[in-house]
C-alpha cells in the first residue's frame, strides 16, 4: 500500500494543486445566497443552470464595486480559485466584479410581477386593515424554523393574551408553494385567525422562491383574512410582499406589529390614567386651598362684608333716583304754574274783572275799538263782567282818543 497520508497533507496537496493551476480567472454566472458579514466581507455563489460554486470578495476589494450585489444578477468576476483547509473546500476570491445583466431568476420575476400587477393584485385599494387588537393570530411557516420560534417569543412576551394557531407548511423545495397557498385557503375557509403572518426565515433568492409563486400570490392576494407578508430578512424581496396587506422585514417584526397596538394602546391608558387622577387631585386640592378660609362659623360675616357695598350701592343709587324725579317734577311744576299765570293775565274774563266792558255795534255786530266805527242812533251791546247793557249812541267825540264813544 502507499503510504498514507493526513487530512492536511491532502489538503494542502490539493491547494497547491487546484491554486497553482487557477491563478488567475474570470468566471461569469449568476449570483445566488449573497450573505454581507459583519466584518465588511461578501460571501456568495456562482451558478449556471448546471453548477456552484461558493465565492467571496474581501472588504479591501469592495472600492471598486459600482453597484449593490443583488442575488439573480448575472455578474463577471475575476479572481482567482483558493482552498480553505478548515472546510475542506475550495472557492472563488474575486478580485473584480461588473454587473453583466439579470439572471434569469430576476428576469423571470420580473415577467411574472408584471402580469399580476396588471390583474391589480398589488393595488393598494385591495389592502386590509390589520386588526388593532386580534385576538387569534394564525402563523403559516414551517413549524421547526426559527422564524416560528422569534415569533413565539416576541407574541408570548408582549402579548401574551394572543391565540396562536400554526398552519405547517413547507416552505421551501418544489411543493412548498402548494403547500403554503393551501394553508392560507384553509385558514380562510374555517375564519381561524384575525390576521395571519406568512414567511420564513432568510434564505439564499432560490430558498426564497416559492414564496414568489403566483398560486401563493393569489392566495395571499384572495385572503379575507389580513395578511402580513414575513419572508426573509429586510433585505429579501417577493411577490407575496406586494400581494400581503403589510410587509414586515422579518418575522420578528412581524409579531411586534400585531402585538405593538395592544401594548401601546395599554401604556397610552396606564398613562392617560395617571394624567386623570393628578388632574382631578390638583383641582381638588385647590378647591380644599379655596374654601379653607369660609368656615361655618364666618361664612356669613363674610357674605355680609360681600354684600354691603352692594346694598350701600342700591342705597345711594335709589337716594339719586328719588332726588332726580323731585327736581324733575318741581321744575314740571314750576311751568305749569307760569303757564297758568300767562293763561289767566290774557282770559277776556280777567280783563272784564277789572272794570272793563265789550261794546258791540248791534247794527254791523262788530266789537267797537274806536268811536269813529259807530254812528249815531246806533244800538249798542255793552256786556260788563256780570249781565248786560244796552244803550243808543248819541254823540260820538273824535278828539278824545282815550274815549271812543259817549253815550
Amino acid at each position: 500500500m502507499q503510504q498514507s497520508l493526513t487530512v492536511s497533507e491532502l489538503t494542502g496537496l490539493i491547494r497547491q494543486n487546484l491554486e497553482s493551476a487557477f491563478p488567475q480567472i474570470t468566471v461569469e454566472g449568476e449570483l445566488s445566497n449573497f450573505r454581507p458579514s459583519s466584518s465588511g466581507h461578501l460571501y456568495f455563489s456562482l451558478k449556471d443552470p448546471e453548477a456552484k460554486i461558493d465565492a467571496a470578495m474581501f472588504k479591501n476589494r469592495l472600492s471598486t464595486l459600482n453597484f449593490e450585489p443583488k442575488d439573480g444578477m448575472r455578474l463577471r468576476v475575476r479572481g482567482r480559485i483558493s482552498v480553505y483547509p478548515q472546510r475542506g473546500n475550495y472557492q472563488l476570491v474575486c478580485e473584480e466584479m461588473e454587473l453583466t445583466g439579470t439572471g434569469d431568476i430576476l428576469a423571470m420575476l420580473e415577467k411574472r410581477k408584471r402580469v399580476l400587477a396588471a390583474e391589480g393584485l398589488f393595488d393598494k385599494e385591495r389592502k386590509k386593515t390589520i386588526p388593532l387588537f386580534p385576538e387569534t393570530v394564525g402563523i403559516v411557516s414551517s413549524p421547526t424554523g426559527a422564524a416560528v420560534q422569534d415569533i413565539l417569543n416576541i407574541l408570548r412576551r408582549r402579548a401574551s393574551g394572543i391565540h396562536v394557531i400554526i398552519f405547517p407548511t413547507l416552505v421551501q423545495g418544489d411543493d412548498a408553494a402548494e403547500n403554503i397557498a393551501l394553508r392560507i385557503e384553509q385558514a380562510n375557509q374555517w375564519k381561524l385567525a384575525n390576521v395571519l403572518i406568512v414567511g420564513r426565515g432568510g434564505g439564499s433568492l432560490e430558498d426564497l422562491l416559492p414564496f414568489s409563486e403566483e398560486v401563493v400570490v393569489r392566495a395571499v392576494a384572495d385572503s379575507k383574512i389580513p395578511v402580513i407578508s414575513a419572508v426573509g430578512h429586510e433585505i429579501d424581496n417577493s411577490l407575496c410582499d406586494l400581494a400581503a396587506d403589510l410587509r414586515a422585514p422579518t418575522p420578528s417584526a412581524a409579531a411586534e406589529l400585531v402585538s405593538a397596538n395592544r401594548n401601546e394602546t395599554l401604556e397610552q391608558i396606564i398613562y392617560l390614567k395617571e394624567e386623570i387622577k393628578n388632574a382631578v387631585m390638583s383641582k381638588l386640592d385647590r378647591a380644599r386651598l379655596l374654601l379653607r378660609p369660609f368656615g361655618i362659623n364666618d361664612l356669613e360675616q363674610r357674605f355680609r362684608a360681600i354684600l354691603q357695598p352692594v346694598l350701600v350701592r342700591f342705597d345711594d343709587a335709589k337716594e339719586t333716583l328719588i332726588y332726580s324725579l323731585q327736581e324733575r317734577l318741581d321744575a314740571y311744576h314750576r311751568r305749569l304754574t307760569l303757564a297758568r299765570t300767562s293763561l289767566e293775565v290774557g282770559s277776556p274774563l280777567a280783563v272784564l274783572a277789572r272794570g272793563f266792558s265789550v261794546v258791540v255795534n248791534e247794527r254791523s255786530g262788530e266789537i267797537l275799538r274806536r268811536g269813529q266805527d259807530a254812528k249815531p242812533g246806533d244800538k249798542l251791546s255793552i256786556r260788563p263782567m256780570e249781565g248786560m247793557v244796552f244803550a243808543v249812541t248819541e254823540k260820538i267825540d273824535k278828539l278824545q282818543k282815550s274815549q271812543e264813544a259817549c253815550v
